[in-house]
């Protein structure tokens, strides 16, 4: 689903060989196809080259079970910037969100639940069933989250002010200096905005996270404040038991500053200040996640890139001056281009796994690069299940996000897995027969070897859907028995398919980090994805990063990508001169 490709073998080769191509990017997810848009946009020849038979990455669609269309990897949109779908103009392109009913459902086993919805007013209601306390202090507690909008969008839309390396001309030195004064300088603009009453909340909400949740006076209500506002912006961290309910300041804000003043929200349309905004809201996409790749993908091909699939890279050659040449594919055919912009991970970009090489040779590398990269953070702990039902269930449930990390990091599946339930088919009637439905879950928290089982092993992993499913019989009586079929992807699952890379440093070992690595405060910004390479060059001079993996991080955000082409042909534009 989704294919760009050329008729034949033989027009591909051809087409690929008969030019040197200003621009190769390694990998069509999102980001990828972004950087390729952007780029031919700008005017330069541009091939996307990937590996699977469709695009997207982790933002696909794909029919696996006929008649039904499963978004396997995200599942919702709600990160992605809104300069982006300005610009791309990705709604022209076919890009058509759906808005749900309501933000959230978090249930109880007592029968006790919480309705969040678009109502300020019914949300005050819902949380005044709990506490009139909390339900008062709720409303300030998201005003005061709002108001670093501004600058994390700064922060979000603007490449890293890293320090350039090689030997630069002085009026290089001169124009990186300025440049950096005004990006400096905005910054601290945007923090001096806040005052100081908000400047000290930030800061104490950075060094204290768990003050997220310290507007919840009953323990009823900091279950449902966790498991509903907290559960989607700790997504694929694998974090100690100490702080597993807790949340790290960058992913709070990064949610925040794209999904608005309330937490399910996002800016789909054009800037905060247009009065012709619609209404702001996470949604589903109408055919499912891959949807957005394709809306992408047109801007690309209309701009004058080419895409194609079934084209998997198995190095990025170097010439003789140390700068990139292009790529070599695994059928031995030679690719040369000025740049190379990878949007596979970090440590598959550079490292050694198992016999595999990685994309680059070693030995053009820096021994503290390298070893930066080797030991990075990809810590994750995600199994998604996607399921067909028979008849149509209103859940999303949490439960017990302490017990279920103290599993993981007992080696152990979580005996009660933390889930979040999305059904797209409620909503989008192309993706499912008439009387059918998809749902989505997104589980946690899983060990990548389990110390009881394989993930290899049949019957063990339909003993963890079933364990998921039994769970959700708990809210929903009557759930197991209205599956009529399911696909399921564990940590090597996500490594294997998706290219997402796993930790083999740390234990326990997890693997298949949806975010292109961790997202704690110690990987981000100037440390993404590691300290001294946050620009999006690399240490091989044509080289970039434009993935999750590099400044601001994961999530179906497009940032990366766009951030990573201005870059490229801010370079472009320098070497023409």
């Amino acid at each position: 689903m989704w294919r760009r490709s050329f008729s034949n073998g033989v027009s591909l080769t051809r087409t690929l060989k008969d030019k040197k191509w200003d621009a190769l990017v390694i990998g069509g997810g999102h980001n990828g196809l972004i950087a390729a848009a952007y780029l031919a946009r700008g005017g330069l020849s541009v091939a996307v080259l990937e590996r699977r038979h469709v695009i997207g990455g982790a933002a696909v669609t794909e029919e696996l079970i006929p008649g039904f269309k499963f978004s396997r990897c995200s599942y919702l949109q709600s990160l992605l910037r809104p300069s982006v779908i300005r610009e791309l103009e990705l709604k022209k392109h076919g890009l058509k969100l759906l808005k749900p009913i309501a933000t959230s459902f978090t249930p109880c086993l007592d029968g006790l639940y919480l309705l969040l919805g678009f109502d300020d007013q019914q949300n005050n209601s819902e949380i005044s069933k709990f506490s009139k306390r909390d339900a008062d202090t709720y409303p300030r507690y998201e005003n005061e989250l709002s108001k670093f909008c501004k600058i994390m969008d700064f922060l979000l839309d603007s490449p890293p002010p890293e320090a350039l390396h090689g030997d630069l001309s002085f009026h290089d030195l001169l124009r990186d200096k300025m440049q950096k004064s005004v990006f400096w300088a905005r910054c601290l603009r945007h923090v001096l905005s806040l005052g100081q009453k908000d400047l000290v909340f930030s800061v104490n909400l950075s060094q204290n996270p768990e003050s997220g949740v310290v507007w919840c006076s009953t323990e009823l209500i900091v279950h449902c404040s966790i498991g509903t506002l907290n559960y989607s912006r700790q997504v694929s961290m694998h974090p100690g038991v100490d702080t597993c309910c807790c949340i790290m300041l960058w992913v709070k804000l990064m949610v925040i500053v794209t999904f608005g003043r309330k937490y399910f929200i996002c800016e789909v349309d054009v800037n905060r200040n247009d009065a012709t905004v619609n209404c702001k809201i996470v949604r589903h996409v109408e055919g499912g996640m891959g949807s957005v790749s394709l809306a992408i993908s047109k801007a690309a091909t209309k701009a004058g890139a080419h895409i194609l699939v079934n084209t998997e890279v198995s190095q990025i050659m170097i010439g003789d001056s140390g700068e990139v040449d292009g790529v070599l594919l695994v059928d031995g055919t030679r690719v040369h281009s000025s740049f190379v912009l990878s949007n596979a991970t970090p440590y598959k970009t550079f490292m050694v796994r198992s016999v595999l090489l990685g994309l680059v040779p070693r030995d053009v590398l820096p021994d503290d690069f390298l070893r930066a990269i080797k030991y990075s953070d990809y810590h994750s702990s995600v199994i998604l299940l996607l399921l067909i039902i028979d008849h149509l269930f209103h859940l999303s449930s949490m439960e017990e996000i302490g017990s279920a990390c103290q599993d993981a990091w007992n080696g152990l599946p979580s005996r009660r897995p933390v889930m979040e339930m999305t059904i797209p088919s409620s909503l989008d009637k192309t993706i499912s027969p008439p009387g059918k439905h998809v749902v989505s879950l997104f589980t946690q928290y899983t060990p990548y070897k389990p110390s009881d089982g394989s993930w290899e092993d049949p019957t063990y992993r339909e003993s963890y859907a079933q364990k998921c499913f039994s769970l959700i019989d708990e809210y929903a009586p009557g759930f197991s028995s209205s599956v009529i079929g399911y696909d399921l992807l564990t940590p090597p699952d996500l490594e294997r398919e998706f290219g997402l890379t796993g930790n083999l440093t740390s234990q326990p070992e997890t693997c298949g980090n949806i975010f292109h690595g961790a997202m704690g405060l110690d990987s981000l910004f100037l440390m993404r994805p590691v300290k001294g390479w946050s620009g999006y060059r690399t240490p091989v001079r044509g080289l970039y990063l434009c993935g999750s993996g590099s400044h601001p991080g994961g999530g179906v955000m497009g940032a990366p990508g766009r951030n990573a082409a201005h870059v490229v042909l801010q370079d472009f534009k320098k070497q023409s001169r």
